[in-house]
């Protein structure tokens, strides 16, 4: 395979990753912020500044923010390399460039997914489409994820497109906590602890798919601890951090089947990452959460240029 072609395929699946998150945070911050308990989470204000943290844009404190102009940006402005629709319509572009790997199901579903976001009016999207555009989003991309899964022969080709998802999904993730740690200062909650009991922790589960899942594993009310830990470190969690980077890890294995790596091939630092974070308690990370968030962030983008030096460079 060239190395060309094996990008192609691993920047498809960082896409179709990417919008799926982009459009989630959008949907469940816009619509959790009418159910929120206090007046700062329930602000429109305070919503659309976190979707901008989110994409890599804050606003300054001092900016007026339109709404239709935000949603605009984020989800249909082609000019903006995260929005939504680009995040679409680069996958399907990596995709076309590697036609002849990937299953003829996979592409039209990719196609499918580009002609629906291309032709969905902006004045609608803006007015009243948010919740039915970025719902379909989130819907195709797990059809992506099924035909990529089910039309596929597992080997290399993918072992490349699912390195891409994972690490992806351990990036966003990462970025999401971020975003609603920023939100939890801002918005504490009312008893006790209050920025442990921010209703943002239940925002942030939501954002991630996993607010079930974590009330039948810890039975009981989201707070910071648990949620951190959740999304973080544990291995079971099909979004947490942990979870993605031993899925990384597995695919990397495929690529690179060697027993003992070299210290600066792509199995190595994983490896190591995972070690690290396999070990790691929440009480570890209390201390001083962002710099853990920072700490994981470069790790990931390290491990993302590691893996273009080692499988892709041409």
């Amino acid at each position: 395979m060239l190395a060309r072609v094996a990008d192609n395929l691993f920047w498809m699946g960082r896409y179709i990753e990417r919008a799926e998150h982009t459009a989630r945070y959008l949907n469940v911050n816009y619509f959790s912020s009418l159910d929120a308990p206090n007046t700062t989470s329930q602000s429109r204000d305070f919503v659309l500044r976190s979707m901008l943290f989110l994409v890599g844009e804050p606003a300054e404190k001092s900016e007026k923010l339109d709404e239709d102009k935000v949603l605009y940006r984020i989800g249909m402005d082609r000019g903006f390399s995260p929005s939504i629709i680009n995040s679409i319509s680069y996958a399907r572009e990596n995709a076309l460039s590697a036609r002849d790997l990937i299953s003829t199901e996979l592409y039209e579903s990719i196609n499918k997914f580009y002609h629906f976001a291309d032709s969905y009016p902006t004045k609608k999207f803006v007015k009243t489409g948010l919740y039915e555009f970025t719902s379909q989003v989130t819907e195709m991309t797990a059809v992506l994820r099924g035909k990529i899964r089910g039309t596929l022969l597992h080997d290399s080709i993918y072992a490349i497109i699912m390195m891409g998802v994972n690490l992806e999904r351990a990036l966003q993730i990462t970025r999401i906590i971020n975003a609603k740690y920023n939100d939890a200062k801002k918005s504490p909650g009312s008893y006790g602890d209050r920025f442990r009991n921010s209703f943002e922790w239940t925002t942030l589960l939501k954002c991630a798919e996993s607010y079930d899942m974590m009330r039948r594993h810890y039975k009981k009310t989201p707070n910071s601890l648990c949620t951190l830990e959740f999304l973080i470190l544990n291995p079971r969690c099909p979004r947490s951090v942990m979870n993605s980077l031993n899925q990384v890890y597995r695919h990397v294995r495929t690529l690179d089947p060697l027993k003992i790596h070299d210290k600066d091939s792509t199995a190595f630092k994983v490896g190591k990452v995972r070690a690290e974070y396999q070990f790691k308690r929440i009480e570890d990370i209390e201390g001083d959460v962002q710099a853990f968030i920072e700490h994981i962030l470069n790790e990931l983008s390290e491990i993302g240029i590691q893996m273009e030096k080692e499988f892709f460079h041409y």
